[in-house]
């Protein structure tokens, strides 16, 4: 394949030179200008062929990720649901917990470094909210979110054989506790992340491991109360199908305030450490720098 590539290659750049009256160094730039691959495709429909569509192909990388990072997280949670029945129980808090430690850190480590593995609405919402994310882009990944939560759902009903309001989250203490713990929870998990994202040459390959330690702990206070959820995707998808919504605002609102509210406090704290030091600080010019996560 290579070998055939490279004929073509060759094949084409002397029919370049040959039909042009440059030098043979300006030939050579004006070949691979001709035959480079552009950032956006231009896409021409016949009703509208003077108005060009733009397609960002770094962009529709990044959707795809987060379409398959969510499909992986929830698939496991309809993974590890699944099986607990099978044995005739109900869904081990331990077991739930250790589940979503994990999945997150294989998504971390997996799509990270393609869409930065939000997965999750709350986030990508508290990243645009502190200005670290494009208001352009957070539809988008959203959209990306529920579509790989609802994919899951059903593909997962269809291997285990189990329904989809089996994957539903509810609150098993009254509304108000799953309210508040939801907040409580998503503002612990989303104050860690923007710590890991703004230390990241320090944390290094750690972050993974962290964020899934973080998210186990998380499963852990809030299991017994709201179901767990901490992401509006992942109990969206089995309402959707399912379509029952009773209470599902809890899981929509509250994840979403409390992560604004832990990326925003943790910006907080940052930026006025930084400022304090200024005197004492010769990198003056790291004071205020915005915490670096995806803000391309």
């Amino acid at each position: 394949m290579t070998d055939i590539f490279e004929k073509h290659q060759s094949s084409d750049s002397s029919n370049y030179a040959s039909s042009s009256g440059l030098c043979e160094e300006d030939k050579e730039i004006g070949y691979r200008a001709a035959t480079s691959k552009h950032r956006y495709v231009l896409a021409n429909n016949s009703a509208l062929k003077f108005i060009p569509i733009k397609i960002d192909l770094n962009c529709a990388r990044m959707v795809m990720a987060e379409v398959v990072g969510t499909f992986i997280l929830m698939f496991c949670v309809c993974g590890i649901t699944a099986s607990t029945r099978f044995q005739n129980g109900a869904v081990g808090l331990l077991e739930y917990a250790a589940t979503a430690g994990l999945t997150v850190v294989v998504i971390i480590f997996s799509i990270g470094p393609i869409s930065c593995a939000h997965v999750n609405p709350a986030v990508t919402i508290a990243f645009a909210t502190i200005g670290q994310f494009p208001w352009l882009k957070v539809p988008v990944y959203i959209i990306a979110q529920t579509v790989g939560s609802m994919s899951a759902t059903y593909v997962g009903s269809l291997v285990y054989g189990i329904k989809s309001d089996a994957m539903m989250t509810m609150p098993l203490q009254g509304c108000n506790s799953a309210f508040w713990v939801e907040v409580i929870a998503t503002f612990i998990i989303m104050f860690l992340v923007a710590a890991l994202t703004s230390e990241s040459q320090s944390v290094g390959h750690l972050s993974g491991f962290v964020a899934g330690m973080a998210i186990g702990l998380a499963v852990l206070i809030t299991g017994p109360v709201s179901g767990g959820s901490m992401n509006p995707a992942r109990s969206l998808g089995p309402a959707i199908l399912s379509w029952k919504f009773k209470n599902i605002w809890i899981y929509m609102v509250a994840p979403s305030g409390g992560a604004i509210a832990g990326a925003a406090m943790f910006r907080f704290l940052r930026l006025r450490d930084q400022h304090s030091s200024t005197l004492s600080s010769p990198n003056i010019i790291d004071v205020g720098r915005s915490i670096p996560f995806c803000s391309s």
